[in-house]
């Protein structure tokens, strides 16, 4: 078997899934960790300086050029893999259709990663497009001009609609997460009998930890919380 039948095997597409899902895993981590840095009150400073750091680290500017790959990727194998599947009236991920024992987000991956996907073309056409490409207002501190990414933040979490649909696309992405998570470690053979329940637990607390950060982001701007 050569590397194009195995990767366009459904058994490569499950690999591809794990592998991506678990890169996907630790860029949630990072991210939230740095828009995290707004809870500080401190005007998005801190914020806007490691905002800063990621944009001109050239390292963090190549691994952009990954997270898209690995990230449509992901999609693309989930969607074929959901619609294969489907086709035979089965499920991916060892999931029957007609499982009653199934949970409901684990028949419904391929729905809510769509819904994750469109939040995703929303929230890079609010900041990573203005912070890359068209540009964002600028100001000096202590020598270094920053790009103000923080009043973005506070300018877009005034609109009540994108606040509502920035905690929906939070909701959707726990949902996914808590299948996915303990899925991509089982497809990859890292969930062994031993480690198995200390995997779903952690799964659990990461799959309702970050996304309850990134919600309580838009929502803390909204209601006036931090300035």
């Amino acid at each position: 078997m050569n590397w194009i039948t195995l990767f366009s095997s459904s058994i490569g597409k499950k690999l591809q899934m794990g592998l991506t899902g678990i890169f996907l895993i630790l860029f949630l981590l990072v991210h939230c960790y740095i828009n995290a840095q707004i809870f500080w009150n401190d005007g998005g400073q801190k914020f806007n300086e490691a905002a800063h750091f990621m944009a001109n680290n050239p390292l963090i500017r190549i691994s952009e050029l990954g997270l898209f790959a690995f990230l449509i990727l992901h999609t693309i194998q989930g969607l074929s893999l959901y619609f294969k599947n489907k086709s035979k009236r089965t499920q991916a991920y060892k999931v029957s259709a007609g499982n009653a024992t199934s949970k409901w987000y684990s028949r419904s991956m391929a729905i809510l990663g769509t819904l994750i996907l469109l939040f995703l073309v929303m929230h890079l056409n609010h900041f990573w497009v203005p912070s890359r490409i068209t540009g964002l207002e600028t100001y000096n501190f202590n020598g270094v001009e920053y790009h103000n990414l923080y009043a973005k933040m506070q300018f877009q979490f005034k609109d009540a609609m994108v606040v509502a649909i920035y905690t929906l696309g939070c909701i959707s992405l726990a949902w996914h997460l808590l299948h996915g998570f303990y899925s991509a470690f089982q497809t990859l053979g890292l969930a062994s009998f031993k480690y198995k329940a200390l995997i779903k637990s952690v799964g659990i607390v990461f799959s309702i930890l970050i996304p309850l950060l990134f919600a309580s982001m838009p929502i803390a701007f909204f209601l006036d919380l931090i300035k």
